[in-house]
């Protein structure tokens, strides 16, 4: 499919040649949308590759959005859970992520659920401005320890 400039665009299954695109721009994302953090917890890229490989892909159905041959963003999705959805930097306010999510909203029609952290203003923003409630209020598991919030997306 073509966008509007007329580059060509998809939403596919993830492959193992993604890997080191993906979890590239996976981390330099995080950085972006919650700066600071990831350094005060020592997390570095060497971590979120190892992390990305057996946890990530391990638990989820992840899929690409590839923007002329290149992955651009990618959502990972269990059941109804939302475990990960990023885009590059470098490609943000693009209508990516809003693709990534409609497209979880075509494997999960009625419910849809995440984290994130609350400090991320960013993916809070976008969730509530696509009709997601935050239902709960906590703390992620160790090691991050961070504060958090549960959002719902119901059909209506």
């Amino acid at each position: 499919m073509d966008d509007r400039k007329g580059r060509f665009r998809l939403i596919r299954l993830y492959r193992d040649d993604d890997f080191e695109t993906v979890t590239q721009f996976w981390f330099h994302a995080m950085d972006a949308a919650m700066p600071g953090l990831q350094t005060r917890l020592g997390h570095t890229l060497e971590g979120a590759r190892e992390f990305f490989k057996n946890v990530v892909a391990v638990e989820n159905q992840l899929w690409v959005y590839e923007l002329e041959s290149k992955p651009v963003g990618f959502l990972g999705i269990h059941h109804n859970f939302i475990d990960r959805l990023y885009v590059d930097p470098a490609y943000h306010r693009r209508g990516i992520g809003q693709a990534l999510l409609d497209h979880a909203r075509t494997l999960s029609t009625d419910h849809l659920w995440l984290y994130t952290h609350a400090s991320n203003k960013m993916a809070r923003s976008f969730y509530e401005k696509n009709r997601f409630v935050a239902e709960k209020f906590g703390v992620s598991p160790p090691p991050e320890s961070e504060p958090d919030v549960e959002y719902h997306w119901r059909r209506k």
